[in-house]
């Protein structure tokens, strides 16, 4: 989709971003301000919550998971203040059934990290009964399965035995995949 293609930003381009990532959420600001937005940050559910209840953004990015809750606590909040308001949730840990529910709940897209700033505004500024385009860079296989090697670890209050019962793998194998970097 090219730039012609995209909704126009609209004479409210208030946007509100929620990420519990601080030099993240530093870097989408500035990113979006440059692309015409009006940003304002948070660094919580509640911080979130309380932004989207005193000053309704016309645009949304929030994080799926903060340290203190869901971000689609936050979705709610904005869904009820705002109907019109298109909200983009990102996450670190993409999943089909978490996706369902940001959809479900209003969220006008869904994208997995790391989402740069024009996939992100792709996804604000697409229009309403079509698509984005996909990513530019999207997580490679590995990524994808080294994420959710991790989600399930996290799951499993960080026990290696558990983690790889559930995940019908080896413990050592496991082990090995843990003590890597994150592929790219």
């Amino acid at each position: 989709m090219s730039e012609t293609q995209l909704r126009e930003i609209g004479e409210d381009k208030s946007l509100l971003l929620v990420d519990d990532d601080e030099p993240f959420l530093r870097r989408l600001t500035r990113a979006m301000e440059k692309r015409g937005f009006v940003p304002e940050g948070a660094g919580s559910v509640a911080a979130g919550k309380a932004i989207a209840t005193a000053r309704p953004p016309a645009y949304a990015v929030v994080d799926l998971r903060l340290e203190d809750g869901n971000g689609l606590d936050v979705v709610e909040v904005l869904r009820d203040k705002r109907p019109d308001c298109r909200v983009v949730v990102l996450t670190g840990y993409g999943a089909i059934a978490t996706a369902v529910a940001a959809v479900k709940i209003g969220a006008t897209d869904y994208l997995s990290k790391p989402a740069d700033a024009n996939d992100i505004m792709a996804a604000l500024l697409a229009p309403q009964d079509e698509l984005p385009p996909p990513p530019e860079n999207p997580m490679s296989a590995d990524r994808v399965r080294w994420e959710h090697i991790q989600r399930v670890y996290e799951l499993c209050d960080r026990n290696v035995s558990e983690t790889a019962r559930r995940l019908n793998m080896h413990r050592r194998t496991l082990q090995r995949i843990l003590a890597k970097r994150s592929p790219r």
